[in-house]
């Protein structure tokens, strides 16, 4: 390892640490894992140049009818059920050939490329480009594909060997091998930074699958696909490494502040709750509690959590949307939706809070 890298990585290793440390002292942890979930499958599919924004995710996992909703809400949807298929998967499986071709097949299932043979590796020659582009203008070709079985068992066996490479810098390798094999026709790269997250987890890096690089990725793109081509042209390992690292310590040290804000919203909230709903303050609680895994709701979907009357279920939306909990997004007298404003402020991204 290089001189150059060697602070990075300890100080991405300590990031990481205390990111841990932050996420475990949330009351629930797994809620700040739904979110980023989706965060993470938002980003990831922009990338490749889908429109959905996080509450389009929400309102259509909610089944809540959108109009507006872009088409591609769909292909996000399928990254997080692959990426929740696949932390389940770890469970029973190691990183393999095996889970990789299972993941791509819950990604692509049913949606644009899904004709593209979802889970099975490519047998016909890709190329990276322009859109458009004939073979000969391409930016890269990956290898023919006969070779792409033997490159994803060398990739395996990389991944599970015991050379003396540390974690953190074993899975930013493997990142930028699997995208030069490129082994699908089409969703190689949000595979591929699924596998980051795989790999995360399974070393052990975090006890919670919260650090979702795909953030970094989206605000540098042109770095990150030049600093993976710079790997294919002339083997510059270490600068795609160090540019990893720093996407780890500053995605880590974002991700920590937001812990501590989640903290400091939900303490706030609680006590404004106790303060200005009186006896229907147990109530508020229960309800509140409810929106960390479901930010957008409607009259009925509280009524159905707290088992009240309709009214009774009115009054304490309405109560909670006195106090900022809740805001209406609809503009509509009835069939009203409103969302969990403080909680999803904090996930979404600058151009989704001025819409």
């Amino acid at each position: 390892m290089g001189e150059r890298l060697r602070p990075l990585l300890s100080e991405a290793d300590f990031a990481l640490g205390r990111l841990d440390g932050a996420v475990l002292t949330l009351p629930n942890p797994d809620l700040f894992v739904f979110m980023y979930v989706r965060k993470e499958a938002v980003l990831s599919s922009e990338i490749e140049g889908t429109q959905s924004s996080l509450q389009n995710v929400l309102a259509a996992e909610a089944r809540l009818f959108d109009p507006d909703s872009p088409a591609d809400v769909g292909e996000v949807i399928n990254y997080v059920r692959a990426l929740d298929y696949g932390l389940a998967r770890l469970n029973e499986l190691p990183i393999s050939v095996r889970l990789i071709r299972e993941i791509h097949g819950e990604l692509m299932q049913g949606l644009r490329g899904g004709t593209l043979a979802p889970g099975e590796l490519r047998t016909s020659q890709n190329w990276i480009g322009p859109a458009g582009c004939l073979l000969r203008e391409a930016r890269f070709v990956p290898p023919p594909p006969d070779q792409v079985p033997a490159a994803l068992s060398e990739l395996e066996r990389f991944l599970h060997g015991n050379a003396a490479i540390p974690a953190l810098l074993k899975v930013g390798l493997a990142h930028a091998q699997f995208e030069t094999i490129h082994p699908f026709l089409d969703g190689n790269g949000r595979v591929g930074r699924l596998l980051i997250t795989f790999l995360l987890t399974e070393k052990q890096l975090l006890a919670k699958p919260v650090l979702y690089l795909s953030h970094y990725f989206k605000r540098h793109r042109t770095e990150y696909y030049e600093r993976l081509q710079s790997v294919r042209d002339s083997g510059d390992w270490e600068s795609w490494l160090a540019f990893f690292l720093r996407g780890v310590i500053e995605v880590s040290r974002e991700a920590t502040q937001t812990a501590s804000a989640i903290l400091r919203m939900r303490e706030h909230y609680r006590n404004a709750i106790t303060e200005h709903m009186g006896r229907a303050a147990a109530n508020g609680h229960r309800a509140m509690d409810r929106l960390f895994d479901h930010p957008i709701v409607t009259v009925a979907r509280v009524r159905e959590w707290l088992d009240i009357t309709p009214t009774a279920a009115n009054t304490i939306v309405a109560r909670l949307e006195g106090i900022g909990v809740l805001r209406e997004t609809t503009g509509f007298a009835r069939n009203r939706r409103f969302r969990f404003d403080p909680y999803l402020r904090l996930f979404e991204e600058p151009e989704e809070l001025s819409e």
